[in-house]
């Protein structure tokens, strides 16, 4: 399989997933826009195991490292194959309530508030549990990144004609990332350590990204379905909505979201290895910074809102200065 063998690619790798991270819910976005987004959803948990499935048989299956996806796959254990699926789990609820409050709020808060959220809890869980890097940079970045969700919940709660959605919009975000920090850490545990030399019974990346994603898709009957019915925006939708009221266009932009996340999501696990799991799940999550910009410039999700322009560049300030902490962090 190939993996990457310096920290200069891995954070290259973490780039990657921050682009992937912070731009897939566009496709929410453009979806949404003549369907809900739980019917949205579940287009989007196909592309996350369709997009897993073509790496594992594509890069996770060449090359001289490591084990090749199908041999990894039959040597695994069940504690390992159950760790993988139990991320997948987490996340999904964790990512419904996140896309349920993009709908509510839009992407420059639920994301700041989040993800921000989740990417302080992350890189603390992983750091805990595999501690790499210099703990004082490390949690100096992420106390930035702190500093900047509370300035965009401040900002936010400036738009005009959103009183009641405001409150609503904020405990959904910071429950998603409450969840959405934790999920890692569940992926991380089922992984091997050397990814070249792999140690038996447990998984590699390419590996566990397709459990984890087996986890999301199958979960999706559980967690989707409670949206769907009673959902937290928006009016109750069925089964047969989905079958009967979206076009070919509609699936495929729910698919490319997925995919988009996937990609993401695997290329960050592979770059864990050098640069740790709390590194890469920190520089990941800078997804924050790219969703907000992608919500204040491309959407306009504070046009009509007065006095948020200092607050916004205080938010992008404090973000880019506590990412490039989680970086340094490494280094010292």
């Amino acid at each position: 399989m190939l993996v990457v063998h310096s920290y200069a690619w891995a954070v290259f790798l973490a780039f990657i997933t921050m682009l992937c991270w912070g731009s897939w819910a566009n496709t929410q976005k453009l979806a949404t826009k003549k369907w809900p987004f739980q019917l949205y959803y579940w287009d989007y948990a196909i592309g996350v195991l369709l997009l897993s499935l073509l790496l594992a048989f594509t890069a996770g299956s060449i090359g001289t490292d490591g084990r090749s996806f199908i041999a990894d796959l039959s040597q695994a254990d069940l504690s390992a194959l159950g760790s993988a699926f139990l991320g997948g789990v987490v996340f999904n609820i964790a990512n419904l309530l996140l896309v349920a409050a993009i709908a509510i709020a839009g992407m420059a808060v639920a994301f700041p508030i989040g993800i921000g959220l989740a990417l302080a809890l992350g890189v603390i869980v992983n750091y805990i549990a595999t501690p790499l890097g210099n703990p004082v940079i490390l949690f100096i970045g992420v106390a930035f990144v702190v500093v900047a969700i509370v300035l965009d919940a401040k900002a936010y709660k400036k738009l005009p004609a959103r009183a009641e959605s405001t409150t609503k919009g904020i405990v959904i975000s910071l429950l998603a990332g409450l969840l959405m920090g934790f999920f890692y850490r569940f992926v991380a545990a089922s992984m091997v350590s050397d990814f070249v030399n792999p140690e038996p019974g447990r998984l590699t990346p390419y590996t566990a990204s397709v459990i984890f994603a087996v986890g999301l898709l199958i979960s999706n009957f559980l967690w989707n379905s409670i949206f769907m019915y009673k959902p937290l925006t928006g009016e109750k939708v069925t089964y047969s909505e989905y079958l009967k009221s979206g076009d070919t266009k509609l699936h495929l932009i729910g698919i490319l979201g997925g995919v988009i996340w996937s990609l993401g999501f695997t290329v960050n696990i592979i770059a864990a290895e050098q640069a740790g799991f709390a590194i890469s799940y920190g520089l990941g999550q800078g997804a924050t910074m790219v969703a907000a910009m992608w919500g204040v410039f491309i959407w306009k999700e504070f046009k009509g809102a007065k006095g948020v322009s200092g607050l916004l560049t205080a938010m992008f300030l404090f973000f880019a200065v506590g990412l490039a902490l989680i970086i340094a962090s490494r280094l010292y």
